[in-house]
């Protein structure tokens, strides 16, 4: 006789294999993405400000004021708000394909505002004792800035792929597909309270494996 798991499993363990694959697939392209745009932008941030090697106010401030913007905005709204640009971009506004534009508007600022806290951290001692033997920016950027605040980024970027995870969960209210759309769909509408149950533990085990794996991470990069 068949255990309730083993009945569960069988009726629903395809469904839950391939949600858990695409909310793996939304995020990580997302992710990368986002990484692609937000670390350029959080570093501009910080070599823009006054008294930095880039100063110029109108460029930070309206990139200051484009990051807050879209911040200010949450996800749900900012999900059918740009429902057009995202069908231009890729030529749907549903399922996976459908949901990375959104989430990476959604991220990249996130991830600026991140990088750009976390570079700000580095000692400007060891900036300027770089500056003054007189090496370039762009080696100052990615052998000073970047690696004194790697342990600093790590901890960030964990903190923006947990928010993209919820997020990606969100976007299963547009048929984004992923964890939250199975839990919406059969969950919600459909009152399979066993399968809202099990995608809301998978949820928790994922974000908790990921902060145990960012901090960990960041623990070690600190310590060389």
């Amino acid at each position: 006789m068949k255990t309730r798991i083993e009945e569960f499993l069988e009726l629903w363990g395809s469904d839950l294999w391939e949600a858990t694959l695409q909310t793996f697939q939304m995020v990580g392209i997302a992710l990368g993405i986002s990484v692609l745009i937000g670390l350029p932008l959080g570093i501009l941030l910080v070599l823009t400000r006054p008294e930095k090697a880039l100063a110029n106010k109108y460029v930070y401030q309206i990139l200051n004021a484009i990051i807050n913007i879209i911040r200010s905005v949450p996800f749900i709204i900012l999900l059918f708000f740009i429902l057009p640009f995202t069908k231009l971009i890729v030529g749907t506004s549903i399922g996976v394909k459908g949901v990375i534009v959104p989430l990476v508007v959604y991220t990249a600022p996130y991830i600026a505002r991140l990088m750009e806290t976390a570079l700000l951290e580095v000692d400007r001692g060891v900036l300027e004792a770089y500056e003054a033997m007189g090496i370039k920016t762009r080696h100052i950027i990615w052998h000073v800035l970047v690696r004194e605040s790697r342990s600093s980024i790590i901890l960030g970027l964990t903190i923006a792929t947990i928010g993209l995870i919820g997020a990606s969960a969100m976007a299963g209210l547009v048929g984004g597909g992923g964890l939250g759309d199975l839990a919406y769909r059969y969950g919600h509408l459909r009152y399979e309270v066993d399968v809202m149950y099990i995608t809301v533990i998978l949820l928790i085990i994922l974000v908790q494996g990921l902060q145990s794996l960012g901090n960990s991470l960041a623990s070690r990069l600190k310590k060389d």
